[in-house]
């Protein structure tokens, strides 16, 4: 059974706070900031805003274009490291409720930045179980899980989400797709706060994100070119016979990295990671709402998503869109 993309949608937080603005609160400046990540903005999501809400804001705009409605949805997959609650209930369950999709299933994922990767792959095995639509979702609110003083890692994050709806299809839809994780490297990127660290409640710094960056930088591009490599060989494919690459928009100078090692211009990357900064499991799904909508990709057109993250874990979706 083919699972294809029915449709997309994105949100952005209404706040949008510029890097000269953090140069008026730490030790760092527009050109630091950008030269270092490629980022000049970033969307913060409201205090009265929970990752719930950008999600069901994304979500509403894929079902309009999908063409359909929340009750006709048999899954809900919600891939976010910033959930509602600390542990319970799953944020998908409180989507679904402000959806009104009563007919669906739903849970949350953690991969990190993967996890809308993950999700997809997740949601295009579990479809053919019900026959039924299902909604992917990727949403965080980064803004707060950093700390705001450390300029090594606050000025790299943004909130936002992303949502495709997938259906059962005629086309190809998702052909393929690559998942991995390497525990080895969970000391790199992480959060303190769960049962390894005791009784909460957490005080800072434990309870930021805690990055060390080459480490990161490294797994980032190997696995990225693996993945791309690994995804088009077993389907007969180069780089090249794809229209577009759409990777986790994680920083500029990943790309860059990347773009050597595959021989593939920097076109060939859809980056909005200019204007959202890294939104995390929302940045491949912000994007791939992106291409579309601009009229950059097409139906028919073969795209390719990339994600890795904190675990550590990457991925990648062969797509017919």
């Amino acid at each position: 059974m083919a699972i294809e993309i029915a449709g997309t949608g994105a949100y952005l937080p209404k706040r949008r706070v510029d890097n000269h603005e953090l140069s008026k609160t730490m030790d760092t400046s527009d050109e630091w900031i950008v030269s270092h990540s490629g980022i000049r903005f970033r969307h913060i999501a409201a205090d009265d805003e929970s990752t719930s809400d950008l999600a069901a804001e994304a979500s509403r705009k894929a079902l309009e274009m999908a063409g359909i409605s929340a009750d006709e949805l048999g899954l809900i997959i919600l891939a976010t490291s910033t959930p509602d609650y600390a542990c319970i209930p799953s944020t998908a369950c409180v989507v679904q409720a402000k959806l009104g999709a009563t007919n669906a299933a739903a849970f949350d994922l953690t991969a990190a930045c993967t996890g809308f990767i993950y999700a997809l792959e997740t949601a295009r095995a579990m479809i053919p179980a019900t026959g039924k639509p299902a909604l992917v979702i990727g949403a965080e609110i980064m803004s707060r899980m950093v700390d705001w003083t450390d300029r090594s890692t606050c000025v790299l994050f943004g909130d936002g989400a992303g949502a495709v709806v997938l259906r059962p299809g005629e086309g190809r839809g998702i052909i393929d797709s690559l998942l991995f994780a390497d525990g080895n490297g969970v000391d790199v990127l992480y959060r303190d706060g769960g049962s390894r660290a005791g009784q909460p409640p957490l005080e800072a710094p434990a309870y930021y994100l805690q990055m060390v960056g080459r480490p990161v930088f490294n797994f980032a591009v190997r696995t990225f070119v693996d993945t791309v490599n690994t995804l088009t060989e077993r389907n007969g494919l180069t780089p090249k016979d794809l229209a577009m690459i759409i990777p986790h928009q994680a920083n500029m100078r990943i790309i860059q990295a990347t773009t050597k090692r595959l021989d593939l211009p920097i076109s060939h990357f859809h980056m909005i990671i200019e204007e959202v900064a890294n939104t995390s499991a929302a940045s491949v799904g912000l994007a791939l709402d992106d291409a579309l909508r601009r009229g950059l990709v097409k139906r028919g057109d073969l795209v390719l998503t990339v994600g890795f993250g904190a675990g550590l874990t990457s991925g990648g979706n062969l797509i017919e869109l």
